[in-house]
């Protein structure tokens, strides 16, 4: 068993190592990613090359710390494979955020927050992670590295950490994720609908620039995300005193999303069966006007934001009492069962995340002199590129 999946391995990896163009690199390769899926729970470099077949330490760590290469031919390969693997017109692309733990506050982007994988507030880096699903087999395609503003407005310390001066400039989250999604689909990458949290939902160019590339969405919000009547108008309002009003305003206000869903009907949706049974929660959804439109001053109520595209805001009422909101752009005649499965897939997000940390030691990478923070073959600087590993058969 154990000569047929190293074997299986490198047949799997032979497109990869070939793009490395490079015979020394292409054997580390291979060695060190067999050391990130084979046994053993540290899956940083020392353990790995004691064990039998993952090449020396020297080497290993030369290869991950030191070892620059274009990655641009590995992601082609790893992209070819996931679309291959899971993409389609009913595949879903998700944005999500990982937090990697680290020691260094030196490290590329490294700003002390509070790790999800831990609960605790440690130095961190934050990356911006893109996961292409299908019928629940989830593949990364791409984690890149967030920069707060805090690392991006200190010159000296970005070239301490040897950040390429092409990468900067600041850049939000959403932004990393639009420009991801971009590099996704120019390689010819197939999905229906793309998911994300309410971290990238509530920010309103995100969802616009979504909507501009004609795809499908389904995002989580605050409870507080404004929306206006489908039917909302805009007229001029009439000027009690002084010159004519010169710009339109809604003619209803914008309300927050858990009171449009306060009258509502509110039904038991079931999704997906889980390993205890299936799974459901109560939802409700009504078509509204996003106010995600530019700010205007509207009467005595100041800024504003006026209505924007026609979607869906959706509301959850989970077993334990928590209740989570959501926006869709979703065609109008979409079922409620349908918003529901589409909303709660992004759950294969987590489990990729959990694997990784877990399985694969993603927090136990030793490349701490440059900005890179885990990689398995192949690393750009910023981007981190995952070979695809093949679901179980």
């Amino acid at each position: 068993m154990g000569t047929r999946w190293t074997a299986d391995l490198e047949r799997w990896l032979t497109p990869f190592v070939e793009a490395l163009g490079h015979k020394t690199r292409a054997r580390m390769c291979s060695a060190y990613v067999a050391g990130l899926i084979g046994p053993g729970d540290r899956k940083s470099v020392q353990p790995m090359a004691a064990r039998d077949g993952a090449g020396s330490y020297d080497q290993l760590h030369h290869f991950i710390r030191n070892g620059l290469w274009d990655a641009t031919p590995l992601e082609a390969v790893l992209l070819a494979k996931a679309d291959r693997q899971v993409g389609g017109d009913d595949a879903w692309l998700i944005i999500d955020d990982t937090a990697l733990p680290e020691k260094g506050a030196a490290l590329g982007g490294c700003r002390a927050a509070i790790c999800l994988d831990t609960g605790q507030e440690r130095h961190c880096q934050t990356m911006v992670s893109v996961t292409l699903a299908s019928n629940e087999v989830p593949m990364m395609v791409s984690l890149r590295l967030f920069l707060p503003e805090s690392w991006t407005s200190d010159p000296e310390r970005l070239a301490s950490a040897e950040v390429p001066v092409d990468r900067r400039s600041y850049m939000t989250k959403p932004e990393i994720a639009l420009a991801e999604i971009d590099r996704v689909r120019a390689a010819g990458v197939r999905f229906g609908y793309v998911l994300a949290d309410a971290g990238y939902g509530l920010s309103a160019p995100f969802r616009q620039g979504l909507s501009e590339r004609r795809l499908y969405w389904a995002v989580g919000i605050p409870k507080h995300q404004k929306g206006y009547r489908r039917d909302v108008k805009m007229i001029f309002p009439v000027a009690g005193r002084g010159r004519p009003r010169q710009r339109h305003i809604p003619d209803s206000i914008s309300v927050a999303a858990h009171t449009v869903l306060e009258a509502a009907r509110w039904r038991q949706v079931s999704w997906r069966r889980g390993t205890k049974g299936r799974l459901s929660a109560r939802f409700a959804a009504m078509r509204v006007r996003v106010a995600g439109g530019p700010t205007q001053r509207i009467l005595d109520m100041g800024a504003q934001h006026l209505p924007g595209e026609e979607v869906w805001v959706v509301g959850e009422r989970r077993s334990t009492g928590e209740c989570k909101y959501y926006l869709s752009n979703l065609p109008a005649d979409t079922s409620i069962k349908q918003l529901a499965g589409a909303i709660k897939a992004r759950w294969v997000c987590e489990q990729a995340h959990q694997q990784l940390q877990e399985e694969l030691g993603l927090d136990h990478f030793e490349g701490r002199s440059r900005i890179m923070a885990a990689s398995t073959c192949a690393h750009d600087n910023d981007r981190l590129c995952l070979p695809a590993i093949p679901p179980p058969q």
